[in-house]
């Protein structure tokens, strides 16, 4: 008995003759020297975060569009600004004691010294006016002389007690030794350090967009644990998309870096305008992926092509794209 193919296997078998004719057909049709096929690819950018925590808040979406300084997720930060307290505590600490070692004795210490000084000037009068005295005294011979040395000793002493205590009352004023305030002014200067390292740790758990871009992907959801530099999200900013596409080596001496070409695809309501951004050196056999309809040459070359980044939001990952020279 005669094997008999079904409807759908005729159907089938229909398709892929025809799909092989026009294959074959497109294989010998010319070339064009200024059209290519290539697809589109993005350069992603994995944001992560230096610190581990959990996923307090993520705010964004997977596929929307972020401006620049948006903010992207939260982790916990409890033992972060904690740290951050105790940082600026130490530093606020160093500073009063260096303001304090620049200022000298606080001034009930001065006010102190400034009694002694009164009284040792009330003692320096009270003897000097008795040395007055004995020697009126002992010009007369009512005295003798080793009371007349005895009131001139206790006149000098007390004189030298002056000037001892306004000496005193004048260091008092300064402040303390320059090495004393130096080795201070280093102490400020490493608690300024721990309280920038805390700030900056602490910063590290609320993380913004550095640069305007798609939402490709998120990694996290809020609650879960994030180890340090796991990335939460993936981002692709416009300035990041490209065009590879391939050339046959009889055409590459004709392009170069910054040379301009246009971008076209299924759905877009206007050509995209790009530039030559990479010349690969080395050639290959085949391209990854190809999606033209000829191929006469095995020999090609990668060629990318970045468009401006206000067209690149026309353009997706994957996505099939006709070049050509303009």
């Amino acid at each position: 008995m005669p094997y008999r193919l079904s409807t759908s296997s005729r159907q089938s078998a229909a398709i892929v003759v025809a799909v092989t004719a026009s294959l074959w057909l497109a294989a010998c049709s010319p070339a064009s020297d200024n059209d290519w096929q290539g697809y589109v690819e993005g350069e992603y950018v994995y944001v992560a975060s230096s610190q581990p925590g959990r996923l307090d808040k993520l705010s964004v979406e997977r596929g929307k569009q972020v401006a620049l300084g948006a903010p992207l997720f939260m982790l916990e930060a409890g033992d972060e600004i904690a740290a951050r307290r105790q940082a600026l505590r130490q530093l606020n600490a160093a500073e009063a004691q260096l303001a304090d070692i620049q200022s000298g004795k606080r001034p009930q210490e001065q006010d102190v010294t400034r009694a002694q000084l009164v009284q040792a000037q009330a003692n320096a009068s009270k003897t000097a006016v008795q040395l007055h005295r004995d020697e009126i005294q002992f010009q007369a011979g009512g005295i003798a002389k080793q009371q007349l040395d005895d009131s001139r000793a206790a006149a000098e002493a007390a004189a030298a007690q002056v000037r001892q205590w306004q000496s005193q009352l004048t260091v008092d004023r300064l402040p303390n030794r320059t090495a004393q305030v130096r080795a201070q002014q280093a102490q400020v200067a490493a608690a300024q350090a721990v309280l920038d390292q805390a700030d900056w740790k602490l910063g590290q758990k609320a993380i913004i967009a550095t640069r305007a871009g798609l939402v490709f992907d998120t990694m996290y959801r809020e609650g879960e644990w994030v180890a340090a530099g796991n990335p939460v999200l993936r981002m692709l900013p416009p300035e990041n998309v490209k065009v590879r596409f391939f050339v046959p080596e009889t055409v590459l001496g004709r392009l170069k870096v910054n040379q301009a070409v246009t971008l076209s695809c299924d759905g877009c309501q206007a050509n995209v305008a790009a530039h030559i951004s990479y010349i690969s050196t080395e050639s290959e056999y085949n391209p990854p992926i190809i999606y033209s309809n000829q191929s006469r040459s095995k020999l090609v070359y990668m060629i990318e092509a970045r468009p401006a980044a206000a067209d690149a939001l026309k353009l997706h990952p994957g996505q099939p794209v006709e070049v050509k020279l303009p």
